[in-house]
């Protein structure tokens, strides 16, 4: 065992006597008050490739990285390294008591140039699935993450009109390689979350320096229509997007029918101060997604980790007294539990919590957050509404993007000279929830 993943003797002592007493570590509220999850229920947590394997050398995000100007504060470079570490995060996530480990999988080294798949590479991935379920954990694979390969953001990203057929392609493919290891799927993160970006205040600032970033990659790559998902046209994208994922869903059930396809949105908590007012705004978050996760899902992942509150002069600040996340947002964890009766009453789809999440340094906090994210997630089920899973963000402190390593989201913090893992109190915490089976 590495040092790296190691608990430690005192941390797994204390943990199995509060455990057994009825208590978690820290626990705002003892086990022993908690109600039994469904049976089948998934603990644990999400990361995705980029920010996590390090070294993504094919991918538009490590070229944008290391281009001036740059949207990025810092390189991800070795990131966390999980893509030779990932049988310490399996065992490290095992060992705390999850029983579900949601990972992505990256475009840019299965298929580095167009038209060509990497053995090796998909031989790698299906090493790592297998270490994954010999530790316990049910493999939840996300196929695209934001990024893409160099190759397809320089000939235009998912503004292209061919793109969906070459998505769905790679998605086949790794579909009849790794979809017998895997437990679900997903096609893309939060497929909708240049409508989120659209929506945010401040976004007109943003976008000179958004197009400098671009036009840079462009000039470095010879290419008059480079394009990253995160960052293109809407309009045109959108649509583009959806046919993606309806073409992709189609390749994996046509190769492995029985294997479960869904797709995550970003589903922020919108309020208003009038219903009318927040139809409208979650209109222009959602749009056309809802009724492609209706047709083309068997499962529906939530992603919430604040609320967005609109009157008629727009997008509303958090009160002067709220309390803000590392990640600049409210700290709001009842967010969770309206996105859940939202995402059922329109969507209808099964409900699997796949991203719920807070940045602080003080750990304390990220529990507190745990608990009232559960509490709303126990009473929806109280409410009959299906929830099958509460997958936190994330794992590890990770390559959060253009904030880079600033922003701890991890349940374990990670040395950025060493790599090593160091479990938090809310590790424990959220682990010994899990190993109980209790919500």
């Amino acid at each position: 065992m590495s040092d790296g993943l190691r608990l430690g003797r005192r941390e797994l002592i204390a943990a199995a006597a509060l455990g057994a007493a009825g208590a978690s570590p820290a626990a705002a509220t003892p086990l022993a008050r908690r109600k039994p999850a469904p049976p089948g229920f998934l603990w644990g947590t999400a990361i995705s490739a980029y920010q996590s394997e390090g070294n993504n050398t094919n991918a538009d995000a490590w070229l944008m990285e290391n281009l001036q100007p740059s949207m990025f504060k810092e390189r991800s470079g070795d990131a966390c390294d999980s893509y030779h570490r990932y049988a310490e995060d399996f065992a490290l996530a095992a060992k705390l008591g999850f029983n579900s480990y949601r990972l992505g999988i990256e475009w840019a080294r299965i298929e580095p140039s167009q038209g060509y798949f990497s053995n090796a590479e998909l031989d790698h991935y299906a090493r790592m699935l297998e270490a994954c379920r010999a530790h316990g954990l049910r493999p939840i694979v996300t196929l695209n993450h934001f990024t893409t390969p160099l190759w397809f953001a320089q000939r235009g990203g998912f503004e292209v009109a061919d793109a969906p057929q070459l998505f769905a392609r790679y998605c086949r493919k790794v579909a009849e390689r790794l979809g017998g290891l895997m437990h679900m799927t997903t096609t893309f993160n939060e497929a909708n979350i240049r409508l989120l970006v659209d929506m945010m205040p401040g976004i007109a600032a943003f976008v000179p320096v958004v197009k400098a970033a671009i036009a840079a990659a462009a000039r470095a790559t010879g290419s008059p229509k480079f394009s990253r998902l995160a960052y293109a046209d809407p309009a045109v994208a959108t649509p583009i997007m959806q046919a993606a994922h309806r073409q992709a869903y189609a390749a994996i059930k046509e190769v492995r029918p029985t294997l479960p396809v869904g797709i995550t949105l970003t589903t922020q908590d919108v309020q208003a101060d009038t219903p009318e007012r927040a139809a409208y705004y979650r209109d222009k978050l959602y749009g056309e997604w809802v009724q492609v996760a209706r047709e083309a899902a068997d499962f529906f992942g939530v992603q919430t980790y604040t609320r967005f509150v609109f009157d008629a002069n727009g997008m509303v600040a958090p009160p002067r007294d709220a309390e803000m996340t590392m990640a600049g947002y409210e700290f709001y964890p009842q967010a969770l539990a309206n996105t859940i009766r939202w995402a059922h009453r329109e969507i209808g789809k099964p409900i699997y919590v796949t991203e719920s999440g807070i940045a602080a340094k003080d750990d304390a906090r990220r529990i507190a957050f745990i608990d009232q994210a559960l509490d709303g997630v126990r009473a929806c089920l109280d409410e009959g509404i299906p929830v099958h899973s509460y997958l936190y963000w994330s794992l590890l402190d990770n390559f959060e993007w253009t904030s880079g390593y600033g922003v701890p989201f991890g349940l374990v913090a990670v040395d950025r000279e060493t790599l090593k893992r160091t479990p938090r109190p809310s590790a424990l915490h959220l682990g010994a929830i899990a190993r109980a089976n209790r919500i």
